[in-house]
């Protein structure tokens, strides 16, 4: 679990609010606060929601988050208007901490006062900590979802063995070239005419695995992570509701495609489509929206406007607790934001948190709060151009980095990045992101771009920048910029169908599409999975000239390198008849009329090994 530590002065930011009930937020930065920085290092169990939180839920949990063996008494939460709030503690099952549930919800508008005894290393709670936030005016708003758009009815999939699986097609316009990463592509088709859901695909475009979801339901961020040890497969779905954020859960399979967990937003949120990141210590970070009510005349909109918070939140998976949380509207101004101010059926998505890392561990030399450090987490904001190091003790920044209304760096030529999705950190201290630079435009095309920032001189300077040569594409939303093994870079596209990967250098190794109008949040690919489904193989026969047609499949399936038809007068007296090579998602074997009147296809690995046999089938 991380360790929570103090600032180096020369780097923290210090945010302080002018918020109140329904008024409009705003903000000042402050660098060099020594008593912060002294407060930090004394108090090293963070309380949430973080002071000052002006629009905390009214069903809110008070997280007491620290180190390994830290344990609460004596809580007390005194609500403005509702009074004292008995509770209970519940510990996290990570030992690094506890939260404590009210027993009824707080009232809306009320400032709330916390104070308790937190110890850390087992020993007597003895230090005090304490917390005050504001509840908020919560906004209902419209749950119509995205109208479809219009696809390509030869874009879907079908298999005669698997009819329930219709997902959008994979097309390869670029066949993996030589020094191409190996591994399968992770997808999650939505919009067009295929089927929702997360998809697995080899790099030819053949299916692997599909897991279609109901038509009103949409998948993102499909991808392979590590829980409890080992491979799993990570996703959230829900509804993407048309006025620009989801509502759903996030779901963790194992690799026989059984959901062995759910990672739910705690605090009466619904987990929002677009960060669902696991740890090692069995935690994950995830993000929510929350729609206000707000005043909005200090920045030109309605004095009864909505707004949409942006919330990030880190969840104790086995145990469903909130061990963290922060609201952007209690440290980012809304003056920052260069999203304009909606008005009608739209509340003003005025930050829009795109991307959560904790990332790997500062870079040697550095001499100040560098992303990655423990205690530190960097968010993406979409609608600043800004990515926030966030110090996870005070909810303030150690660095801002964009091209928005401020930055703690000095950006260099072709740093520059407009709408960014997907900052991550990466080894030597580097930053990559997915540069939308649309929505409204401001390039002529979306791009990678992997960055180093110098924290002695607080400049920026550019790496690389990944585009597309053959072909222009600018994304409007989504999209991510995947550093991968070998070395390699592999781009989604996001709101557009396309995927790339390019060599550290620049050259295309592998292109691709999925149907027309289909959209894929973020494109992953990974060598690290490997898949023996709990159902048993697929079978359908159909009638042919000589005979009949076997068609059969194993949605899943990786270990499967060749079919082995059985036949006999009943389906307790099949044997073997003939053997194929596996062709792909569906494999088809033509088998003579004298073969028997009942047929059934086994799967076999590559050493002749039987994986599954499928039900038998009459011939017609």
């Amino acid at each position: 679990m991380k360790v929570l530590g103090a600032l180096l002065a020369t780097a923290l930011l210090v945010v302080a609010l002018s918020s109140c009930g329904g008024s409009a937020t705003s903000a000042s930065i402050a660098l060099g606060d020594e008593a912060a920085v002294d407060a930090a290092a004394a108090n090293p169990v963070t309380v949430s929601p973080l002071p000052g939180t002006p629009d905390a839920s009214p069903t809110t949990q008070i997280s007491f988050l620290g180190g390994a063996g830290t344990t609460v008494a004596n809580v007390s939460v005194v609500g403005s208007r509702s009074g004292t709030h008995p509770g209970r503690l519940r510990a996290y099952s990570t030992g690094t901490g506890e939260s404590f549930i009210p027993d009824r919800p707080f009232v809306t508008g009320e400032r709330v006062t916390v104070h308790a005894l937190a110890g850390a290393g087992g020993g007597t709670p003895n230090q005090t900590v304490t917390t005050t936030f504001t509840v908020a005016h919560q906004a209902s708003v419209s749950q119509v979802q995205f109208p479809p758009n219009p696809g390509d009815p030869h874009a879907v999939q079908h298999y005669l063995s698997a009819p329930e699986l219709t997902p959008s097609t994979v097309t390869i316009t670029k066949q993996a070239q030589a020094g191409a990463a190996g591994g399968d592509l992770f997808l999650a088709p939505y919009q067009g005419l295929g089927a929702p859901g997360p998809m697995i695909t080899e790099q030819n475009g053949a299916l692997v695995w599909f897991h279609p979801l109901p038509h009103d339901d949409s998948a993102t961020n499909f991808q392979v992570q590590t829980y409890e040890g080992k491979p799993a497969l990570t996703w959230w779905q829900g509804r993407v509701i048309k006025v620009g954020f989801g509502e759903g859960e996030d779901v963790i399979y194992n690799s026989s495609y059984q959901q062995i967990a759910t990672v739910r937003a705690g605090n009466g949120y619904r987990a929002d489509l677009h960060e669902i990141l696991l740890t090692p210590q069995g935690t994950a970070w995830i993000d929510a929206f929350d729609p206000i009510h707000m005043n909005l005349s200090s920045v030109r909109g309605s004095a009864h406007g909505i707004l949409l918070d942006s919330i990030i939140e880190e969840v104790d998976i086995k145990t469903g607790l909130v061990m963290w949380e922060w609201h952007a509207l209690g440290h980012i101004p809304l003056q920052d934001s260069l999203n304009h101010v909606s008005s009608g059926e739209y509340p003003w998505d005025y930050v829009h948190i795109n991307s959560i890392d904790p990332g790997p561990p500062p870079p040697a030399g550095s001499d100040l709060g560098v992303g990655g450090q423990p205690g530190n987490v960097m968010l993406s904001s979409r609608n600043t151009w800004t990515l926030y190091d966030v110090n996870m003790h005070t909810g303030g920044y150690n660095w801002l980095l964009g091209d928005g209304r401020r930055s703690t760096f000095k950006l260099g030529p072709g740093v520059r990045f407009y709408w960014q999705h997907d900052a991550q950190f990466q080894p030597g201290g580097l930053i990559s992101l997915f540069n939308n630079a649309s929505d409204p435009p401001k390039e002529r095309e979306s791009s990678g771009l992997l960055l180093r920032p110098d924290f002695s001189s607080h400049t920026v300077t550019l790496v690389k920048r990944f585009a597309n040569p053959s072909k222009t594409l600018l994304a409007s939303s989504q999209g991510d910029t995947l550093s991968l093994p070998s070395g390699d870079w592999l781009l989604g596209y996001g709101g557009l169908p396309n995927f790339t990967e390019f060599s550290s250098s620049g050259h295309v190794l592998l292109d691709g599409t999925l149907g027309k109008n289909v959209q894929d949040f973020r494109t992953y690919l990974s060598s690290e999975w490997s898949g023996q489904p709990s159902t048993a193989p697929a079978i359908a026969v159909q009638a042919a000239a000589t005979g009949a047609s076997v068609y059969t499949s194993w949605n899943g399936a990786t270990g499967v390198a060749s079919w082995q038809v059985l036949a006999g007068s009943s389906p307790e007296s099949l044997a073997p008849l003939t053997t194929a090579a596996r062709g792909g998602f569906q494999t088809t074997i033509p088998v003579s009329a004298s073969a028997g009147t009942y047929v059934a296809a086994r799967a076999l690995s590559a050493t002749g090994q039987v994986l599954g046999t499928s039900a038998a089938q009459p011939v017609p």
